[in-house]
C-alpha cells in the first residue's frame, strides 16, 4: 500500500514527511485523545489498587441472609447501597446506582445525537441535544450527592464494631462513614468509595461545565461563524470517556 500523496503544485510526498495528518484528525482531537489516554491510566491505577486492597481483606464467610456489617471483613455492596430516595425502609440492592448509571449512559446517547447534528450544521438540534446532555449530567451529580449523604449519615441503628485501644478490644457503635471510621466495614472501603466516586464525580462536573460552554457558544452562533462544530465532537469525546469510566467503576466497585 502506497504512503505517498499527490499535491496540487508539486510531486508526490510521503505522509511521513510531516505537515499531514494520516488519520485526518485535527490537532485538537489528537490532544483530547492524549489527555483521555493519560486519564485512563489514572483511573486504571485506582481500580487496580482497589482490587489489591480488597483482596487483602477477608470476605464475608457466612450466608447472605445472615450478613451483618463488621470491620472484620469486606462489606457486600448490595447490602451497603440498597436505599432509594422516598422509599425508606425498603431493601432495594443497587437499584438507585443502577438508575444513576442509566441516566449517565442516556446522556452519552444525547451527546452522540448532538455531535451528529453538528456534522449536519443543524444549530437548533445541537442546542436541544446539548441541553439534554447537561440535564443528564446534573441529575447524575444530584443522585451522587444523595448517595454520598446517605452513606455518610448511615443507618439509624448504627453498627457495633470492635477497635483495638491500648492493647484491649473496645466495642463502639458507629454511625455512617468518613475517612476515619466506617459503619459498613473496614475504613479502606470508605476511603476508596469517596476517592474513586469523588474523582469520577469531579470529571462529570467538569464535563457539565464544558458542555454548558459549548451550549452557550452554540446559542451565540460561534460555530456557525467558524463553519464547523468540531468543538462539540471534542467535548463529546471527553463525555463518552466519563461515561465509559463509570461503567468500570460500577462493575468493579458495586458488582464484583
Amino acid at each position: 500500500m502506497s504512503t505517498t500523496t499527490q499535491t496540487i503544485d508539486g510531486p508526490k510526498r510521503s505522509i511521513w514527511d510531516g505537515g499531514q495528518s494520516p488519520f485526518k484528525a485535527s490537532y485538537g482531537k489528537l490532544m483530547m485523545w492524549f489527555f483521555l489516554l493519560s486519564d485512563a491510566f489514572t483511573f486504571s491505577a485506582l481500580l487496580i489498587t482497589y482490587g489489591m486492597v480488597r483482596s487483602a481483606h477477608k470476605a464475608y464467610p457466612g450466608d447472605m441472609a445472615d450478613f451483618t456489617f463488621s470491620n472484620e471483613y469486606w462489606p457486600v455492596p448490595e447490602k451497603v447501597f440498597n436505599a432509594v430516595p422516598f422509599l425508606h425502609g425498603y431493601d432495594l440492592p443497587l437499584v438507585f446506582v443502577g438508575i444513576m448509571t442509566f441516566i449517565l449512559i442516556m446522556s452519552s446517547v444525547t451527546m452522540v445525537l448532538g455531535v451528529e447534528a453538528g456534522h449536519r450544521m443543524d444549530r437548533k438540534a445541537v442546542e436541544k441535544w446539548m441541553l439534554w446532555t447537561i440535564i443528564g449530567g446534573l441529575v447524575f451529580l444530584g443522585c451522587q450527592a444523595w448517595e454520598w449523604t446517605h452513606y455518610i449519615v448511615g443507618t439509624e441503628g448504627g453498627t457495633a464494631m470492635k477497635f483495638l485501644v491500648n492493647g484491649s478490644w473496645v466495642e463502639k457503635t458507629i454511625f455512617g462513614a468518613n475517612l476515619s471510621v466506617n459503619q459498613y466495614g473496614p475504613t479502606d472501603f470508605a476511603d476508596f468509595f469517596f476517592f474513586i466516586t469523588g474523582f469520577h464525580g469531579t470529571h462529570v462536573f467538569s464535563g457539565v461545565v464544558l458542555n454548558f460552554l459549548i451550549y452557550y457558544n452554540t446559542i451565540k452562533g460561534v460555530y456557525d461563524k467558524r463553519g464547523s462544530y468540531e468543538m462539540v465532537e471534542k467535548v463529546g469525546l471527553y463525555w463518552h470517556f466519563v461515561d465509559l469510566v463509570w461503567v468500570f467503576v460500577f462493575t468493579f466497585f458495586y458488582l464484583v
